[in-house]
């Protein structure tokens, strides 16, 4: 995706990372601490929360920090919060704890964070994975699809080392491959938005318009 006139360039790998940016429970202690710290950071104005779902590369993160700013709310990317809370990189987790340790810190957190208002979330890719993170982020808020072809991914995360899902081997037959499995899923997603050859502000305005929409529907 292309910055808007005037924005400043961004580097594939930094564009698509951190919050364009990832189970064995992790230690009581540790846990409530993580959890005071993300209530802390991320306060809630009533307003619905904005969900960006999708595969990596599609601009969960770019979008989101330009939505965020645009709607004066806080931005939440639960990668970030997650290497935040482990102390430790997403590509570390998966390879230190496994992914079904990952995918119940992920669990956990969207429960978290659906029960909150006046939050931009971008979600891991693989947070469609369980239906029931979906259902729960659409109780609360408006959740939208965010895709890209996967040239276009891959030109987006190609020099990004932190994606361990397409560690080693052909990156594009990774994303086509893994896109395939989660294709029903994403597609289950009602309101979507295909970002290749758009530019941040193009999608943000799109999604503006259907949180507009949304929030006279829901105030009805």
């Amino acid at each position: 995706m292309k910055e808007g006139q005037g924005g400043q360039a961004r580097s594939p790998s930094r564009m698509c990372r951190g919050l364009f940016a990832r189970a064995t429970t992790p230690p009581q202690p540790a846990l409530a601490s993580a959890r005071a710290l993300v209530h802390a950071a991320l306060p809630m104005d009533g307003k619905p929360n904005i969900v960006l779902l999708g595969f990596m590369g599609t601009g969960k993160t770019s979008v989101g920090r330009a939505l965020a700013q645009r709607l004066r709310m806080t931005f939440a990317d639960m990668d970030a919060l997650i290497e935040e809370r482990e102390g430790k990189s997403i590509s570390r987790i998966f390879a230190e704890d496994g992914e079904p340790h990952f995918r119940a810190l992920e669990r956990a957190l969207v429960s978290e964070l659906a029960a909150g208002t006046g939050r931009v979330i971008g979600a891991g890719g693989g947070v469609v994975l369980n239906p029931d993170n979906v259902r729960d982020f659409e109780r609360t808020g408006l959740a939208v699809c965010l895709s890209a072809t996967p040239e276009e991914i891959l030109r987006r995360v190609r020099d990004d080392a932190a994606r361990p899902l397409l560690a080693g081997g052909d990156k594009l037959a990774s994303i086509v491959r893994i896109l395939e499995q989660r294709r029903q899923h994403y597609a289950a997603i009602r309101r979507r938005i295909d970002t290749t050859g758009l530019t941040v502000p193009q999608v943000v305005e799109r999604i503006l318009a259907m949180y507009g929409a949304y929030r006279d529907a829901t105030a009805a």
